[in-house]
């Protein structure tokens, strides 16, 4: 069976559960191996033959068009819906719902004319896309979520789908509390859509997918299902996730995923035009070091680390399994242990958030681009 795909990606939220990462950029094009989270998405969908993709824009919607354009890099069509409003003389982001972006989408072109793929824009996954959409047709369903399971404490962060003995989905609850789940089988952010499912959002108005039109799928018994499968779903939902997906990445368990730079040693990898005094360092990898990066002497890194381009750290410091972002600066003697840092803030692993001049800190730390 061959069944053209569409494609469409999920990119207008704002990210404030990932703050301060994506103060100033949109959550789709959060860095992981030094390319946006969503261009992963992109590669994989065109793998699969979806060289169709819509993407619904809001906050930092520039970004996004700037680095993907027509898609042509990739060889896919790439297409762009803003959503905003008109307010007080200023053109703002105003997201639409996932569903209600859709719709606003099929209600100006009716580019939902086949079954689609609809994917968030903030996971790694690595999904048979082509078996997924076999057993989607199979069953005659018009939506189809790709669900996993997740420890139970976890449900509050998901949707979460009861199914009968054949996959029918009956019953949704939209980030339950973990007493009140009725399952641990939790929605990916991936669904098939077929066109029928788009007429049944309400035209111009906000409509979720989690909250509104998936519960009312289940009251109307449309034939709506779920599918267990195996594979890598990296989701980045909270600021701390983002911590605990690199340091699986470079412990080399997403196998898709290749290191870049050059491997210098064992579990080390340098990019160009680094400043790294060897003799008089201690880096156990695994390590990344973008380029132009320089290391003093006395530096101690204690992998997973990745320091990205432009980066500076002092003599004597400590960098343990953290997140350096590119031109930060860390002064000397400084011990950094698990963290996610900038030049401008820096967050630890439980999520506690400090800026620059923070009083509550002791860490001392910069922007590279300014000279001291």
């Amino acid at each position: 069976m061959t069944t053209k795909l569409k494609g469409m990606i999920l990119a207008a939220g704002q990210g404030t559960r990932v703050r301060p990462l994506t103060k100033n950029l949109p959550k789709p094009m959060i860095p992981v191996m030094g390319k946006p989270v969503m261009e992963y998405l992109v590669e994989h969908l065109v793998r699969h033959g979806v060289t169709e993709i819509m993407i619904n824009v809001g906050h930092h919607f520039h970004m996004i068009e700037n680095y993907f354009g027509d898609g042509s890099r990739w060889g896919a069509q790439i297409g762009y819906s803003y959503e905003g409003i008109y307010d007080h003389g200023d053109i703002k982001p105003s997201p639409f719902g996932s569903a209600g972006g859709m719709r606003h989408i099929q209600d100006f072109s009716g580019f939902f004319d086949q079954t689609t793929i609809v994917l968030c824009g903030d996971a790694l996954i690595d999904l048979d896309i082509t078996t997924a959409l076999f057993e989607h047709k199979n069953k005659n369903a018009m939506v189809s979520i790709i669900a996993k399971e997740v420890p139970k404490e976890e449900v509050i962060h998901y949707g979460i789908v009861k199914t009968d003995e054949t996959g029918r989905i009956k019953g949704f609850q939209e980030k339950p509390k973990e007493d009140e789940a009725f399952s641990n089988l939790a929605s990916t952010g991936i669904y098939f859509f077929e066109p029928e499912a788009i007429d049944l959002i309400p035209k111009n108005m906000f409509f979720d997918i989690g909250s509104q039109l998936f519960p009312m799928l289940v009251d109307q018994d449309y034939p709506f299902f779920a599918q267990k499968r195996f594979y890598n779903w990296i989701d980045i939902g909270l600021v701390t996730d983002y911590w605990l997906v690199m340091q699986r990445i470079l412990k080399g368990e997403v196998s898709y995923l290749e290191m870049p730079g050059t491997e210098v040693k064992p579990g080390i990898w340098v990019g160009i035009n680094t400043r790294i005094d060897w003799d008089n360092v201690n880096i156990t990898g695994p390590v990344y070091i973008g380029s132009s990066t320089q290391i003093e002497s006395g530096a101690n890194i204690v992998g997973p680390c990745w320091i990205c381009h432009g980066s500076q750290i002092k003599k004597n410091s400590h960098i343990i399994r953290s997140i350096l972002f590119e031109y930060t600066r860390v002064s000397e003697n400084m011990i950094l242990n698990e963290l996610v840092m900038s030049s401008t803030y820096c967050v630890k692993r439980n999520g506690d958030t400090y800026y620059i001049g923070d009083d509550r800190c002791d860490l001392k730390w910069g922007d590279a681009r300014v000279k001291t």
